[in-house]
């Protein structure tokens, strides 16, 4: 039947308005009516779609409005959803969309607590119907999109799962895509950007395709402030984060279609002003850190960081009382806390054919470390010892962990402010090796009197380590170092622990020409300048050595293998040298001392049997020359030995103690010239030794148990030559490998037998001193406490030596005088101000060279003095609890006066400067010469007159 034209006009007009009446009303309104009754049935909070509209002539559709929570908060809302629908899709094989825009979504993305998430509890789904399993995978529907626009979406986040909420929102969310296709080998053009708060952007420009999932592009992060994330990491380690922001601009290539591969290039990261602090825990600020020209690639396991710049980082960190490192404690608490419990973890059966992943590879091209500063303190010593570094600059160019070859490092810093460490040269990690330039300036050595403290009771009070070494380290195991250069330690200061007195100083010892390698240092030579050694024997035989080194638990010595450690030195040169002797074993006590030690040691070597030349001259007391020279062999002495040592004019004053003990007589004048020539050749001892004594007087008799039964005087009397003299010759021989043998005993029972041929004959005189004087000069007068020669003594002076310039046939005793009643609180009081000053020094880091410049204020003399009197451990009567401060405080120095006031030592030693001032005066101004004045034996038990101590002035023949 054929249709009329008029009627299919008709129809299709029909046709065309039913579907405009379908397609822009009654389905937007259908669809409306069914998304807002399925809200009704299935959201679980406030659900609404405003509106829809749809074209279906353009086939475009959009939503209006959508809003899914409370009114002032929704979860999940958009103002417009617009989708255009292409008419290819009928015939394409795929859902084809030309235009697809979201605008003004905002979403809540919440974590509670338990870990649920907000946005799975908007809506109750129904329950999934089981479909068949399916043969072969369909794959995913297929959808391809021109153009995917959100625009001016807003993003909120909250997590309340770690300790501290994590919150943060991200404004102005456009995301566009353009040939988005869920279709094998389409891209897709991919623009996002972020703002957040604080000026935060994210930039993400690329391609993106989804099947396989590939993209590549370029990522950029400006100004994140990591106090958004940091909760997470403070679950992991407790530090609390003060400030930090870091910024990323890298491009990318990222591939899943079967392994996880990620490669980043062109990257520069910037991480700043970074503050991570606790209480009790270690703390670290960051000023600055750039990464730039930077690769990395997941699959390879390898990053390059192109170029490394840092600045302004300060550290703290400890080594705790238990040995272990503050920072390592921290991170190995925060991997246990990640760790469950291993009773509750079930074990994965290890596959047969895994392999364990290679590790990563760095590689740094260029890295600078300016001005770091770590503070690093050691806890494990009984006093905390404390360090600062910097500010540390550190170098590092073409790193690379897994090459075999060397990169380059640099590194200049200073210690505790002073102190200068720089490193240059060359280090290789495999194998593990270095070839460094290492120069010190100014290192403090004290720092290492804690550490020596458990050892040694001695006290290091200063001491400055400067060198300049190449080392050179070819493996650790086993170790292979070799260390060459010089080295000098500066004012070195060593006190022994219990006295608090000088032990063993030097200004200077330079080492030069060392070279250390494996089991043996060679040093060229050694140069002493000013060093200075204390000996002392105690009255119980023991000395200051004794008890230096403190008892340590026994420990099983380890088996000794090879040679011993070799040493070589090729020689030691000492100036302007001094020791100081005493021995408070005998009544009374005795001390000398050496001044002006000067010359040199020849080369000594453990393992060469090689003699080392001896070259050495002193003054004993000043005025009396020493000498010795000759060799030895050092390590073995009993090998080869010929030494010659030559006293002159020893003043024989000195050795009273001795001459009491052992003589029984004090001795009141004399001088000593003593040559002594030892010869050692393969154990036989040859010894030719020739005593001079020069006018020898001995003073009164001492009641000792060990003096020899003999007529001392009588034999001295005898031996004397027609000048006053006594020469005596003791030749010694025998065989030091016979443990019977004993030089000692042989050279006594010489002497003896000498005595007592002379005892024999008694027809033999020598006549005594004679002498006078003008009363006016017999005696001089001292304050009391002082050695100072004031006007009238040095008028006094003057005219004696005059008077001996005009006879020169004269000689001059001086005997010193002291007197315990008015000289022993003086002396008190000046010790007093002593041991101020010098307990005050001892507090200081860098005590001045002299305490007795150091000026006290009345706080600190009050503190000084309290401390004395606490070390002393001095009674405090009752009645001082009655006492002002200041009273207090000058009781406690009276106190400490009437303590140290009864001294003997410091009387005598008194005594004995008084007599030397003498002497040194009529020395250096009166111009006479020092043979001609002898110093008698002191007296301890002079009276004062008129508020002075007179010293004896006598005159003697030459």
């Amino acid at each position: 039947m054929r249709i009329k034209p008029r009627t299919l006009l008709i129809s299709l007009t029909a046709a065309v308005t039913l579907y405009a009446l379908l397609g822009f009303l009654l389905l937007p309104a259908l669809g409306v009516y069914l998304i807002n009754k399925q809200f009704e049935k299935r959201a679980t909070v406030p659900a609404h779609l405003e509106a829809i509209r749809f074209n279906p002539f353009t086939l475009e559709l959009t939503l209006r409005n959508l809003h899914m929570g409370e009114p002032d908060a929704p979860q999940v809302a958009f103002d417009r959803l617009y989708a255009n629908l292409q008419a290819d899709s009928l015939w394409s094989g795929a859902l084809h969309l030309r235009d697809v825009e979201l605008e003004q979504a905002r979403v809540q993305v919440l974590f509670a607590e338990d870990g649920s998430l907000n946005l799975t509890r908007l809506l109750v789904l129904p329950e999934p119907e089981e479909k068949p399993k399916q043969t072969e995978d369909s794959g995913p529907f297929p959808l391809r999109i021109d153009r995917l626009a959100l625009l001016g979406n807003s993003l909120q986040f909250q997590d309340l799962r770690p300790a501290e909420p994590v919150e943060f929102g991200y404004d102005a969310v456009d995301i566009q895509l353009t040939r988005l296709s869920t279709l094998p080998e389409d891209n897709a053009q991919m623009q996002v950007s972020a703002r957040g708060p604080y000026g935060a952007l994210i930039t993400w420009e690329g391609e993106v395709r989804l099947l396989p999932l590939k993209s590549s592009g370029r990522l950029q992060i400006d100004q994140i402030h990591l106090s958004t994330f940091w909760p997470y990491v403070r679950d992991h380690l407790p530090l609390n984060l003060g400030s930090g922001d870091i910024s990323l601009d890298t491009r990318y290539e990222l591939d899943l279609a079967e392994t996880t591969e990620l490669r980043l290039s062109d990257t520069y990261l910037q991480l700043s002003q970074l503050a991570l602090i606790s209480a009790g825990q270690p703390s670290l600020q960051l000023e600055s850190l750039e990464i730039s020209d930077s690769t990395l690639d997941l699959a390879r396991r390898e990053a390059r960081l192109g170029r490394v710049t840092s600045q302004g980082l300060q550290l703290q960190a400890s080594r705790l009382a238990d040995g272990q490192i503050d920072w390592l404690k921290l991170l190995e608490r925060s991997d246990g806390a990640q760790q469950p419990d291993a009773a509750e973890t079930p074990q994965a059966a290890p596959e047969e054919d895994s392999e364990p992943a290679p590790p990563w590879r760095l590689l740094v091209d260029q890295a600078q470390l300016q001005g770091y500063r770590l503070q690093l303190t050691d806890h494990q010593p009984s006093t905390p010892v404390t360090i600062e570094v910097g500010p540390l600059n550190l170098s590092l160019n073409d790193f690379d962990s897994q090459s075999e070859g060397v990169f380059e490092l640099s590194l200049d810093t200073l210690l505790n402010q002073e102190a200068r460490l720089a490193i240059q040269g060359t280090a290789g990690i495999n194998p593990v090796r270095a070839a460094l330039q290492v120069e010190t300036g100014d290192i403090d050595l004290t720092l290492a009197q804690a550490y020596l403290a458990p050892l040694v009771n001695l006290e290091l009070r200063s001491g400055r380590l400067n060198s300049q070494l190449q080392v050179k380290l070819d493996q650790l195991q086993p170790l292979q170092l070799d260390v060459g250069g010089q080295a000098s330690i500066r004012q070195l200061h060593v006190v022994d622990g219990p006295a608090k007195r000088d032990l063993l100083k030097w200004s200077s010892m330079d080492l030069n020409e060392l070279h250390y390698r494996g089991s043996r240092l060679d040093i060229g030579r050694v140069a002493l300048q000013q060093p200075y050694v204390r000996f002392i024997i105690n009255r119980d035989m023991s000395t200051n050595f004794s008890d230096l080194v403190r008892a340590q638990p026994e420990r099983e010595a380890p088996a000794a293998e090879g040679e011993p450690f070799g040493i070589r030195i090729g020689g030691i040169s000492i100036a302007d040298g001094s020791a100081n002797f005493a021995d408070f074993s005998l009544t009374p006590n005795f001390a000398t001392g050496i001044e002006q030690l000067n010359g040199s040691i020849g080369t000594l070597d453990n393992h060469r049997a090689q003699a080392a030349r001896v070259d050495l001259q002193g003054k004993v007391d000043r005025y009396a020359p020493v000498t010795i020279r000759g060799e030895l062999t050092p390590f073995d002495p009993l090998n080869s030995l010929d030494i010659a040592t030559s006293f002159k004019n020893v003043e024989l004053t000195t050795l009273t103690p001795y001459s009491g003990k052992f003589a029984g007589y004090r001795i009141r004048k004399g001088r000593l010239n003593l040559d002594l020539h030892y010869r050692i050749n393969q154990g036989q001892l040859q010894a030719d030794n020739r005593v001079l004594l020069e006018d020898l007087q001995l003073g009164e008799r001492v009641d000792s148990p060990d003096a020899v039964d003999l007529p001392v005087r009588l034999a001295l009397a005898l031996l004397k030559d027609t000048r006053g003299n006594i020469d005596i010759e003791l030749p010694v021989a025998g065989d030091l490998n016979n443990p019977e043998f004993s030089v000692m005993p042989i050279i006594w029972q010489t002497l003896r037998n000498l005595v007592l041929r002379a005892t024999q004959a008694p027809f033999k005189f020598i006549a005594g001193l004679a002498g006078g004087g003008d009363a006016d000069l017999s005696q001089l007068g001292f304050s009391a406490g002082s050695s100072e020669l004031d006007a009238n003594a040095t008028q006094v002076l003057a005219t004696l030596a005059q008077a001996l310039s005009e006879r020169p046939q004269l000689a001059l005793e001086v005997e010193g005088v002291g007197a315990a009643e008015l000289d022993g609180p003086q002396l008190a009081a000046a010790r007093l101000e002593r041991e101020l000053r010098q307990l005050a020094a001892s507090e200081m880091r860098r005590p001045p060279e002299d305490p007795s410049t150091l000026e006290l204020d009345e706080r600190d003399r009050r503190k000084l003095i309290r401390t004395l009197h606490e070390q002393l451990q001095l009674a405090e009567p009752e009645e001082w609890q009655a006492l002002s401060r200041d009273e207090r405080t000058e009781a406690r120095s009276q106190a400490l006066i009437a303590h140290w006031s009864d001294n003997p030592v410091a009387l005598r030693r008194l005594a004995q400067q008084r007599a030397a001032a003498i002497k040194d005066w009529l020395v250096d101004e009166g111009r006479l010469e020092p043979e001609r004045i002898h110093l008698l034996d002191v007296d301890e038990t002079g009276k004062a007159d008129q508020g002075q101590i007179a010293t004896r002035l006598q005159l003697g023949i030459r």
